[in-house]
């Protein structure tokens, strides 16, 4: 009898709506390549564990909103649509655009059928809000329920703005609904925060998501200017009150191997 041959493409995570149902599947191993420095380049990937991934979305009557360009290819009786809201909803897509760096538009995909956005050998976040609203870093939007707004959110004060290291804008997600993020580490290397009228100062830019009642300042490492100057640690993002932050250890590590 002949070996079973190994299954190729698999589901490794999953989330099921009212109206959809959003899978991450992963492609196990990929074998097509007649070019011997792209198998090369593919070994070493897959011996590092790096697997190609990818979101499928199955809309039964439901609607999607995704990323502008990140469609693949998609099956079944399913429309797009681009809403702009008018002038003023133009003008305000645009600025937040350029605020958050996610696409201005977000084309609106509705009806039956299946809709596979583009693969990469990054990594996604399944979440589900329930009449919430999370703050994520700018970029890491991939696609949500139409339940879901998207929009840009300001830092509340002048040190997260100045040298917090986020920027004056982050991503803001208002709603109840299920949403794909993109994350620059696996799900399983982050570390899930729940503060309860407390605080975590973090030492870098790795907080990737937050969401609660929490409070986002910069505040020196010591009480003294000369203490911090001396402590080597300088200024430290910090989360203050009651929710959950999410942090990405690993990030700065992947980002000095990056570098040499």
């Amino acid at each position: 009898m002949a070996d079973e041959k190994p299954e190729v493409i698999s589901v490794i995570d999953s989330v099921e709506g009212k109206n959809l149902k959003i899978e991450i599947i992963q492609y196990n191993k990929m074998l097509g390549s007649d070019s011997t420095s792209t198998s090369t380049e593919l070994f070493y990937r897959e011996s590092t564990g790096l697997k190609l991934k990818q979101v499928r979305i199955f809309l039964n009557n439901g609607q999607v909103m995704t990323e502008a360009g990140a469609l693949h290819f998609m099956k079944g009786n399913i429309t797009i649509e681009n809403k702009s809201g008018g002038i003023g909803g133009l003008a305000s897509k645009m600025v937040s655009s350029m605020l958050t760096r996610e696409t201005a538009f977000k084309p609106i995909y509705s009806g039956k059928g299946e809709i596979y956005l583009e693969p990469t050998f990054g990594h996604y976040l399944l979440l589900g809000l329930d009449n919430e609203e999370i703050i994520v870093d700018k970029g890491m939007f991939h696609c949500c329920e139409t339940s879901i707004e998207v929009s840009a959110a300001m830092q509340k004060n002048i040190s997260s703005g100045l040298a917090g290291g986020e920027g004056w804008f982050q991503t803001k997600l208002k709603g109840s609904g299920l949403c794909i993020l993109t994350s620059p580490v696996p799900e399983s290397e982050l570390i899930k925060y729940t503060l309860n009228n407390e605080k975590l100062q973090v030492d870098g830019n790795f907080a990737l998501i937050r969401m609660g009642n929490i409070e986002f300042s910069v505040e020196k490492s010591t009480k003294s200017l000369f203490g911090t100057l001396t402590s080597g640690e300088g200024l430290l993002q910090t989360f203050k009150g009651t929710g959950e932050v999410w942090l990405a250890p690993t990030l700065a590590a992947y980002k000095r191997v990056g570098q040499v």
